[in-house]
């Protein structure tokens, strides 16, 4: 039986005590969930049988609403061994060899259910992990606070983490108590508190494969079905808890084309400055996972639709803004045409290296900075794939006679470029704009004023926290949430009540804000390889440089960052966007009605 927290819903089995801090009254609110998309076809999966578990007294356990936990047959579920990454079933088979319980855990079970390719397996094991550390010959415990090991097969690591250690954090932040529930026995028990650490309903399912059950005591089979993405506790409890879930939230909804249930949507406009207080590598990490794992365009949409773009990359977030780009604006445009584009070559088991949407990023800023020719555009990214040739890129452009698309404002027309000196001056300059805005990219100052020439910006998911009407007296402890909320937003001031009641804030003066380092995540060695993509131009033709010859991709090459598969891809990327095949296709077919 589901039991009302702060309006969201939770398991009857849990008892939360809230602090002062969430007991927020009720703000007004300009509009009704805006970032809650409009129900949508469930997604098809197949039809599991539930294994119901019988009482004492002769009833079925499923009877009861206060039980909701159910045991699944994988095999119902389509859910075969052979989708299971090898490295994955050899520590599989050595734990189990020992006598010890192993289940797959988290994402990659919700993948195997919707039949897609997990990004990784993590196992959980009922074996002490020092008793993990003897069964591997390579194997070692890593992290302090969520201590786990890493076994190494071959190339590939494989995480595994233990009941012993996952059940200590439960309930440490915040006063909740998980109780027995009624007929739960041992193994339930441990199966159901270790879910219950998961972030959301669809990463708490757990797969048994010598069993071939998958456990489901989070209701997230039903939120599969629903297309839904819903936290395991309440949403603004789940986030204080990890501010990394937001972003997790956000990757996942994007991937999978999920929505947001509306205690989660709420909560992400009203903590989602909390990212801030991430450390830059694990804020690098998430993004990476957002753009490289072929989800980029999505999650650039979700990021700006709940206004956690402007705090990440706020750079993007000016150039959405002069672009008249709404919060749920279903139209597309270069930035959003290039990572899309990027999303058709890449996949979870495929990734990126993160200097290639580094790279990407700049490129695009660069010509926001300053339109060029298509040309010019097409010359300088075969220029980048052949490793600095100007001559054979400007010769080969001259002969591409498939239009490009004239809808984007960061291309020109008008340009005399007859002469293939013109074009290569055009190209070098180009090239020292794309090297400056990668510095810019990472220069703290300049990120964080990259809003401060949009104050007309589209309402974001935060601006709900201003509508705090004139008058009502505001808690301390509400105050600083709030301040912790607006600090890095350019509609701090816009609410004259929180501009003279300033005390709580700090100062009178909403630029003081303005020093934050939203934005400049970017580590030194990636902005070093994403220099490396273009430098080629600048300098000259690169010695001992192979450009890449053929189509295909050579997908563990890209994830390591090699220069010649990274230039490649990087240099598809750009000409699918300027000339799109599509365009290819009507202007054939105009010719020929013509």
């Amino acid at each position: 039986m589901a039991v009302a927290v702060l309006g969201f819903s939770s398991r009857s089995y849990l008892t939360v005590h809230r602090p002062l801090i969430y007991c927020f009254h009720k703000v007004r609110q300009r509009s009704s969930f805006a970032a809650v998309e409009l129900p949508r076809e469930p997604v098809s999966v197949p039809k599991e049988k539930e294994t119901h578990f019988t009482r004492s007294d002769g009833r079925v356990k499923g009877d009861s609403k206060a039980s909701e936990w159910k045991k699944l047959s994988s095999k119902d579920l389509g859910i075969t061994t052979s989708m299971i990454a090898k490295p994955t079933k050899y520590v599989l088979k050595g734990l189990k060899k020992k006598g010890y319980e192993v289940y797959l855990v988290g994402g990659c079970v919700r993948d195997l259910i919707l039949k897609r390719t997990p990004k990784d397996f993590d196992i959980i094991t009922s074996a002490e992990l020092k008793e993990v550390v003897r069964a591997f010959h390579r194997c070692e415990v890593v992290g302090k606070r969520f201590p786990i090991c890493h076994v190494h097969v071959n190339d590939t690591i494989v995480e595994v983490s233990s009941f012993s250690t996952t059940g200590k954090g439960i309930g440490q932040k915040f006063d909740y108590t998980l109780r027995r529930p009624p007929d739960c026995d041992d193994h339930d028990y441990i199966r159901l508190r270790n879910c219950w650490q998961r972030d959301f309903t669809i990463n708490g399912l757990m797969f048994d494969p010598y069993a071939e059950i998958v456990y489901d005591y989070m209701g997230g089979m039903q939120d599969i079905k629903n297309a839904k993405v819903r936290t395991i506790i309440p949403a603004n409890m789940s986030f204080m808890e990890d501010c990394a879930r937001i972003l997790r939230g956000v990757r996942i909804a994007a991937r999978l084309g999920f929505r947001f249930t509306k205690d989660i949507a709420y909560s992400v406009r009203e903590l989602s400055s909390t990212v801030l207080r991430l450390d830059k590598g694990r804020i690098f990490m998430e993004m990476n996972y957002m753009l490289a794992y072929g989800s980029a365009e999505a999650s650039l949409r979700l990021l700006w639709r709940f206004g956690l773009l402007e705090i990440l990359l706020p750079i993007q977030a000016a150039y959405l803004v002069s672009q008249g780009f709404r919060r749920r604006d279903k139209k597309s445009n270069m930035l959003l045409s290039l990572f899309s584009n990027l999303d058709k070559l890449v996949a979870p088991d495929r990734p990126c290296h993160n200097s290639l949407w580094v790279g990407m990023l700049a490129f695009h800023k660069a010509l926001v900075d300053q339109p060029r020719h298509p040309l010019v555009v097409t010359a300088f990214s075969l220029a980048v794939h052949n490793g600095g040739s100007l001559s054979e890129a400007v010769e080969i452009a001259r002969r591409i006679s498939q239009p490009h698309d004239d809808s984007f404002s960061e291309l020109l027309e008008a340009l005399d470029l007859d002469s293939d000196e013109s074009l290569i001056d055009e190209i070098m300059d180009f090239a020292l704009s794309v090297k400056s805005a990668l510095i810019n990219m990472t220069d703290e100052s300049f990120v964080s004023q990259a809003m401060s020439k949009y104050p007309q910006a589209p309402y974001s998911e935060l601006d709900l926290l201003l509508n705090i009407p004139l008058g009502v007296l505001v808690p301390i402890q509400h105050m600083v949430i709030f301040s912790e909320t607006l600090k890095n937003s350019s509609l701090f001031s816009r609410h004259p009540m929180i501009k003279r009641n300033s005390v709580e804030l700090e100062e009178d003066n909403p630029s003081s804000f303005c020093n934050n380092e939203s934005g400049v995540f970017i580590p030194l060695s990636s902005f070093l390889r994403a220099s490396k993509i273009f430098e080629c131009v600048e300098m000259g033709c690169e010695k001992g440089f192979v450009p890449k010859r053929g189509s295909k991709i050579d997908y563990e090459f890209l994830a390591m960052g090699s220069l010649q598969e990274v230039r490649h891809v990087f240099a598809r990327i750009v000409f699918d966007t300027v000339h799109p095949l599509s365009l290819d296709t009507q202007h054939n077919s105009v010719s020929q009605n013509s």
